[in-house]
């Protein structure tokens, strides 16, 4: 008996045949793929070392390969999976397989062959959330030309933008909906003003309200200074896996928040307190004059 990762045990009855119990392989204990395994159970999910009897049989990558979080049937090896819904399931693990193995130029089955795996079980990671083993994320990076602290997000604490470039970049315009709608998405920024000290840059929380960018600081913050004054502020967000991301700037005038309604109606639809921390009873806007953004990504996802 042999098996590669991502491939099926099956234990049956010896007598009817009929399956009582089966799993996912997820970890080998020898190159050659021969017991014993670490098998992922469907019906509990619980990972146990298995040494396969008489009444067990694998079910190869090429026949069908289901995961834990649903089925992935019929891939053939080396055939892409893509779609918008795989998309949106896969974790940061996931993505970062995929991002490696396209900057390399490699297919499902040229990595899995390099890592010693099915190709099947490769594409359920790139489109799954999923928690592979060491030795299987250790194989994946050798395969990849990359690391396992690269693989698993180790270069978090590292200044974005620092991975490779997509391959066939496209640097767009975005409109004002566009603009609008991603703004309203987050709750961190950046406040650009002049100083005593000269220009100066502040990350905050923030929150829309009516087109208007509001936030609370302290009357003796640096921040407090861009009352009555033109500021800039600015959010983006930086996909380092996918090597790409958007940036939105609003440019207006910073007014204080003098009426005490208003000022507590911010505080209610604000998404998170300040991170800081203490008090910050100064409420500001910055009225949104002019409102840009620009957005990178490939010519192929367009």
């Amino acid at each position: 008996m042999y098996a590669h990762l991502g491939d099926r045990l099956i234990v049956e009855s010896p007598s009817t045949g009929v399956t009582r119990r089966d799993g996912e392989i997820v970890g080998l204990h020898h190159d050659d793929g021969t017991p014993p395994y670490d098998v992922r159970w469907s019906d509990t999910g619980d990972v146990t070392l298995v040494f396969p009897g008489p009444d067990a049989r694998v079910n190869h990558g090429s026949e069908e390969v289901r995961g834990s979080e649903g089925a992935l049937s019929g891939v053939p090896r080396g055939e892409e999976v893509e779609s918008p819904l795989a998309a949106a399931e896969a974790g940061d693990v996931g993505r970062r397989l995929a991002a490696a193995r396209r900057r390399k130029g490699l297919s499902l089955e040229q990595v899995a062959q390099r890592a010693r795996m099915a190709p099947q079980y490769l594409a359920y990671l790139e489109t799954h959330t999923a928690d592979p083993g060491f030795g299987s994320l250790v194989r994946l990076a050798d395969a990849l030309g990359t690391t396992y602290v690269e693989l698993q997000g180790g270069g978090a604490d590292r200044l974005p933008g620092q991975g490779v470039a997509l391959r066939d970049p496209m640097l767009r315009d975005l409109d004002e909906e566009e603009c609008r709608a991603l703004l309203s998405t987050h709750g961190v920024g950046r406040l650009a003003l002049n100083t005593p000290d000269g220009p100066a840059v502040f990350p905050l929380n923030y929150v829309v309200s009516e087109g208007d960018i509001a936030f609370r600081t302290d009357p003796d913050a640096a921040t407090a200074a861009a009352v009555d004054s033109q500021v800039a502020f600015e959010v983006d967000h930086i996909d380092e896996p996918m090597s790409q991301g958007w940036s939105v700037l609003v440019v207006g005038r910073c007014r204080a928040v003098a009426d005490a309604e208003e000022a507590r109606r911010l505080a209610e639809h604000a998404h998170t307190e300040p991170w800081p921390g203490g008090r910050r009873t100064m409420c500001l806007a910055v009225e949104t004059e002019r409102l840009t953004g620009r957005r990178i990504t490939s010519v192929s996802g367009s």
